[in-house]
């Protein structure tokens, strides 16, 4: 891989922001790419490197924002004539460029590991961290009378910590035995948590509820947390709620990870209406407009063949898709 592009990769990962590093692995002449030839595609679609001519690039920035969205890795192969099950496993997909050719490239999406910030210092909370960290989540711990001895797997133990520094996209516990668990909560919803669990009793979390309603916390944020935390098993020791929670954790994410993360969705697309490919239409350089209707198309063959003879393709163009 290119330099820069380890360089940018680099960078993202230290960002925690998602990612998919695509490369060729496979090619059969005449295509343009060359095994090797890499890309990187960030969760907003930036699509930086190169794996082909632009009549690939809209197919490929599609499948790899789809394997970010999912967390999938995948093999695409570009074929003039695709067999999809001849091989399984492999995405068949037609090329389209006019060189021809055979080109497979295989996405890798990259994200971030899971955070677990843990508000508390109780002793299912100190289980709850040891479980954490042997499922390889990075542990954060936040207590003013936390102590490294107590959490030894824990990444970072912090007295406290700005709202703003509260992670993106955590999974996140409080349990703070009705110590500042208002302002914790109120500070954790505005971070888009990817879970947030509350220890307190019925009563406790109705009134927190009322008071957090009373600041102004959207409705359908305090819809979304557990509280209290953990699947109901019975649950008594501190190794068993510490259990519970994870096991809620557990469910949740697997349960997110079938919908879909809400990370940026695929950029809208249309129909080439020569070749039937998936075009990108922001910054689609191919484009052509007959009779007050524009059209998208993947290359620049495919724009003459089109505005040779409009009215054979117009019927199949410019159908959208995606979102």
């Amino acid at each position: 891989m290119r330099p820069d592009l380890l360089t940018l990769a680099s960078s993202l990962a230290a960002r925690e922001e998602r990612f998919a590093i695509v490369t060729v692995v496979r090619r059969e002449p005449p295509s343009s790419a060359r095994v090797g030839d890499a890309a990187v595609v960030t969760e907003k679609g930036d699509y930086h490197g190169w794996v082909g001519g632009g009549c690939t690039r809209s197919t490929v920035l599609h499948e790899a924002l789809r394997a970010i969205a999912d967390g999938e890795p995948r093999l695409l192969s570009l074929s003039p004539e695709p067999d999809e099950g001849r091989r399984p496993g492999v995405v068949a997909l037609p090329m389209t460029c006019d060189s021809g050719g055979t080109v497979e490239i295989y996405v890798e999406p990259v994200l971030p590991v899971a955070r677990l910030l843990l508000f508390g210092s109780s002793p299912a909370v100190r289980v709850l961290s040891r479980i954490g960290r042997a499922m390889g989540y990075r542990v954060e711990v936040v207590d003013p009378d936390a102590d490294r001895e107590n959490f030894p797997e824990a990444e970072r133990v912090l007295k406290a910590i700005a709202a703003d520094a509260v992670p993106r996209g955590a999974h996140v516990l409080v349990a703070t035995m009705g110590e500042r668990d208002l302002e914790a909560i109120e500070a954790i919803v505005t971070r888009a948590p990817a879970y947030l669990g509350v220890i307190a009793s019925p009563k406790r979390f109705a009134e927190l509820r009322e008071a957090l309603l009373a600041r102004g916390v959207p409705r359908d944020a305090l819809d979304a947390i557990a509280a209290p935390a953990g699947l109901d098993i019975g649950a008594r020791t501190p190794e068993e709620i510490a259990l519970s929670i994870m096991a809620q954790i557990v469910e949740r994410r697997r349960r997110s990870a079938v919908q879909g993360p809400k990370i940026a969705e695929v950029p809208h697309e249309a129909i080439d209406p020569v070749c039937g490919m998936s075009v990108t239409v922001a910054g689609a350089r191919h484009t052509a407009e007959v009779s007050g209707a524009r059209y998208y198309f993947c290359c620049a063959g495919c724009r003459t063949k089109f505005l040779a003879e409009p009215a054979r393709y117009a019927s199949g163009g410019a159908r959208a898709h995606g979102s």
